[in-house]
């Protein structure tokens, strides 16, 4: 049964005119009136069971503050406010919701973190707060537009400790309003000077406004910011510390490169001029005396004192010019290559050998490379190598020596070998000062040198070198800078080695 007031019924009256009309009429109210109240009763049901379900302390009569704004209002404006709550320290936050609205447009910032966009007043915006509050100081940052006439924010904030203890916040006089050219408001925890408290336009349900909202939109749920390890300050401060450190390493490696690429310039240059000095003055100059001394001597007569002093100061001469060709030799920057050096030593074993009646044999590799064989390297070598070539003609009684030169790689091997009596190496390893001086040469280069020789079976000395001289500690290399003017290796290394010429047979 449908019930119809008095209004209905004076309207329906009009239609007794019409033959049967009641009766229609009472059908159509019977199925629409019916129809309508039911979808209204839905849509009420509907906005409740959100409030109620959802978040069941959002409601109308829940909580929600007064419309605020600024003291004046006018179309296009902007509105930034601002205000501040509290998490007890050590509490923990069991449900935190923030609802709210304006009147037309807001933007929504937690501690300088955007949560939110509204643009419909007529509808709430829940925003759950749970994950992101912590205990200490929070700051609320609202800014709103207002498209045209009146303006206002309502919102309130309902945070359950897990202790039981609530904390409220609702839009009352308690927000100020920000400047528009205020900068990083939004995180400031303090008010500062100018900034007024914001106006109460109208209470909750006041007019011109709703007391129902047609809408509730359950915002998005956000997480806490993870700051990771190399996002902290403190893994940037160190970081950036390494790239200073490597950047000054990195300079100090190459000033110590170019430093040391000048002093090698510099030394090849002066190796140079002197090679052409003794060439040029102290060579002509001994061949000069040599002439000299050859015409004094045709003048004398045959087996006199002085004929005899004169042939010895000429041969002494002649040696002079020899031992001049190998400092010649040695200091030449353009002789530092592999290919000179076997060339030198073959050349020299030929010649030392060539009075003796040993034969000697070379083995050599065929193409010998050109590359980079240091002064301090060949020249110890050479030493070792004469030494060796020195006690073969002078102890072995051999009739052939075999000298073998081949490069492996990064090394270069020679091996001098001879047919002679040989000797017992560990009754005399200890008494003969030239293999402890070869062994030492060898050792302070990098390479090795192995003696094996029995009696009755000749000798074999077997020299090994690097082809680069080993380098010292790079660590102490970058921080012990060389002054320019310091001695460099070729000159210490020639000062550590004076000593052992006295074994040199043409010293």
């Amino acid at each position: 049964m449908i019930a119809v007031n008095s209004t209905m019924k004076s309207r329906l009256s009009g239609f007794g005119c019409l033959p049967g009309a009641f009766p229609l009429l009472a059908f159509f109210f019977a199925l629409v009136v019916p129809i309508q109240a039911a979808d209204k009763a839905a849509d009420d049901k509907a906005v409740v069971s959100i409030l109620d379900d959802s978040t069941p302390y959002i409601s109308p009569t829940n909580g929600l503050g007064s419309w605020i704004w600024a003291s004046n209002t006018f179309s296009g404006q902007t509105c930034q406010l601002w205000n501040t709550f509290e998490i007890p320290a050590a509490a923990k936050v069991a449900k935190a919701r923030l609802v709210m609205t304006m009147d037309n447009e807001f933007t929504l910032y937690l501690d300088g973190r955007e949560l939110g966009h509204g643009a419909e007043w007529r509808e709430l915006f829940v925003f759950n707060l749970t994950p992101l509050l912590t205990p200490g100081l929070h700051v609320l940052a609202v800014k709103g537009v207002n498209s045209f006439g009146l303006a206002g924010m309502l919102m309130s904030l309902h945070v359950d400790l897990a202790d039981g203890r609530t904390i409220d916040l609702q839009s009352d006089k308690s927000w100020r309003i920000v400047p528009n050219d205020a900068s990083r408001w939004e995180t400031r925890t303090e008010v500062q000077v100018g900034w007024p408290q914001a106006v109460i336009v109208a209470p909750f349900g006041g007019s011109p406004y709703w007391t129902q909202p047609v809408n509730v939109n359950q915002m998005p749920s956000l997480q806490p910011i993870k700051i990771y390890f190399w996002q902290t300050g403190w893994f940037q401060i160190t970081l950036l510390s390494v790239c200073g450190l490597v950047i000054l390493i990195s300079f100090r490696l190459m000033a110590q490169l170019a430093l040391h690429q000048k002093e090698r310039w510099l030394l090849q240059q002066e190796r140079a001029r002197i090679a052409r000095e003794i060439h040029d003055d102290i060579g002509s100059r001994m061949t000069q005396l040599v002439l000299h001394g050859e015409v004094a001597q045709s003048g004398l007569p045959n087996g006199s004192e002085t004929q005899l002093q004169l042939g010895q100061i000429c041969e002494e001469a002649r040696g002079l010019l020899s031992t001049m060709d190998e400092i010649l030799w040695a200091v030449n920057p353009r002789r530092d290559t592999l290919r000179d050096f076997t060339a030198y030593v073959t050349k020299y074993a030929q010649e030392f050998l060539a009075p003796t009646k040993i034969q000697c044999i070379f083995e050599v590799d065929p193409e010998m490379s050109v590359a980079k064989f240091e002064l301090p390297l060949r020249r110890s070598l050479l030493m070792a190598i004469k030494e060796t070539l020195n006690n073969a003609v002078k102890h072995s009684g051999a009739t052939e020596l075999r000298l073998q030169i081949h490069w492996q790689g990064q090394w270069l091997i020679v091996v001098v070998q001879d047919n002679g009596k040989g000797f017992d190496l560990a009754s005399t390893k200890s008494e003969r000062n030239g293999l402890i001086n070869m062994t030492q040469r060898m050792s302070e280069l990098g390479g090795h040198c192995r003696v094996t020789s029995q009696p009755g079976q000749g000798c074999r000395v077997e020299f090994k070198i690097p082809l680069k001289r080993p380098q010292q500690n790079s660590w102490a290399w970058i921080w012990t800078a060389k002054p320019f003017s310091s001695p460099t290796n070729e000159t210490q290394n020639g000062q550590a080695e004076e000593p052992s010429q006295n074994h040199d047979f043409t010293k």
